[in-house]
C-alpha cells in the first residue's frame, strides 16, 4: 500500500490520480474532509481505504498499521499562511510529520514529504536549496516556520539521505477550490473575471516593486506530481529540494495571461491589503531549481 496523507486536498488528490493513471489503487488516503466540499476530489478515484488523520496517528504510534506499506506520500498539511493558532500548526505541521517520518524511517519505507517556499521568508537569504543553507532561513509567518522547524529536524537528525522533501512554490491546477483563501491567484482571477469581469489584486509596499509588479514562482500541479512520482520510483534520490518553474513571474503578467485566455481585456484593480498581512507577505519568490 502507499499511503498518501492529504489525498483528498489539491496537491494529494492530483497525486493519487497520477497514481491510478499508472494502474496503482493500493492506495490508504489519510485525510479529514471537514464539512466543505473537498471530498469532490475523491469521486473518480480508485483507493483502498479512507483512513481519518486523528484516527491514523494512534495506528502509528502503536504500531497497529493494518496493511502493508510500502510508501508514505505526505502532503496533508494546514496550508494557511494566515492561520494564528500557532499550536495547530505546531501539532499538524511539525509534530506530525515528525511522528510520521519516524515511522517510515523505523520500518525502511520510501517517505516523501511537503516543505515549502513559505520558509524563504522575504527572500533576504536568497532562495538556495542547499542543506547548508537552510539554518539561516527566516520564515515570515508561522505556517512557514512550521515547515522550516521539520527540515530542521530532519537535518539534525541526518536525515536527508533516507527521506526526500519537496518545497513547492506557487501551486497551481485544478482541485483546489476547497482551500477558499488560500487559492492561487489563477484561479481568484479566473473567477473574478467571470463574476465581474475584472481582478482585484493588492496595491504593493514596498517602492522598489510597482502595483501587480510582485513576483512569484509559479508552478503547475501537475509538474509538480510529476516530479513526486519521479522520486517515488528513485529512492536512492533524497534531500531537500526546490520545486517551481525556476522564473518568477509578476501578479500582472499572470493576470493578463488569464484574461488573455479567455478573450477578455485586462482590467485590474488594486486594493488596499489588510494590515495585518503586511509584514508576512512575500513580494518575490523564486526556485533555484540547480539541484534537482
Amino acid at each position: 500500500m502507499i499511503i498518501v496523507t492529504g489525498g483528498a486536498g489539491f496537491i494529494g488528490s492530483a497525486f493519487v490520480w497520477k497514481l491510478n493513471q499508472e494502474g496503482i489503487d493500493d492506495i490508504v488516503i489519510v485525510d479529514r474532509l471537514g464539512t466543505k466540499n473537498k471530498w469532490k476530489n475523491l469521486v473518480n478515484r480508485q483507493f483502498a481505504e479512507f483512513i481519518h488523520k486523528d484516527d491514523f496517528l494512534p495506528l502509528i504510534c502503536d504500531d497497529r498499521v493494518p496493511f502493508e506499506v510500502t510508501a508514505v506520500i505526505h502532503m496533508g498539511a494546514c496550508s494557511s499562511t494566515t492561520e494564528r493558532n500557532a499550536d495547530y500548526l505546531w501539532q499538524n505541521n511539525y509534530a506530525y510529520t515528525r511522528t510520521l517520518a519516524t515511522w517510515a524511517i523505523k520500518h525502511g519505507l520510501r517517505f516523501i514529504y511537503a516543505s515549502s517556499a513559505a520558509t524563504y521568508g522575504d527572500g533576504s537569504q536568497g532562495f538556495s536549496d542547499d542543506h547548508g543553507k537552510i539554518p539561516s532561513l527566516k520564515p515570515i509567518n508561522m505556517y512557514g516556520y512550521s515547515k522550516q522547524a521539520f527540515d530542521l529536524w530532519a537535518l539534525k537528525n541526518s536525515l536527508e539521505g533516507k527521506i526526500a522533501g519537496i518545497k513547492f512554490f506557487n501551486v497551481f491546477g485544478p482541485n483546489e477550490y476547497h482551500k477558499e483563501d488560500m487559492t492561487s491567484v489563477i484561479f481568484k482571477a479566473f473567477h473574478q473575471i467571470k463574476e465581474t469581469g475584472k481582478v482585484r489584486l493588492f496595491k504593493s509596499y514596498k517602492p522598489e516593486f510597482s502595483d501587480g509588479g510582485q513576483l512569484r514562482d509559479f508552478v503547475y500541479v501537475k509538474d509538480c506530481i510529476n516530479t513526486v512520482w519521479w522520486l517515488l520510483q528513485h529512492p536512492d534520490i533524497n534531500g531537500i529540494f526546490n520545486l517551481g518553474t525556476g522564473k518568477a513571474r509578476s501578479w500582472n503578467d499572470l493576470i493578463n495571461a488569464v484574461f488573455a485566455a479567455l478573450g477578455q481585456k485586462p482590467d485590474i484593480e488594486y486594493i488596499e491589503m489588510p494590515e495585518e498581512l503586511r509584514n508576512q507577505y512575500q513580494y518575490f519568490t523564486e526556485a533555484k531549481m540547480d539541484k534537482l
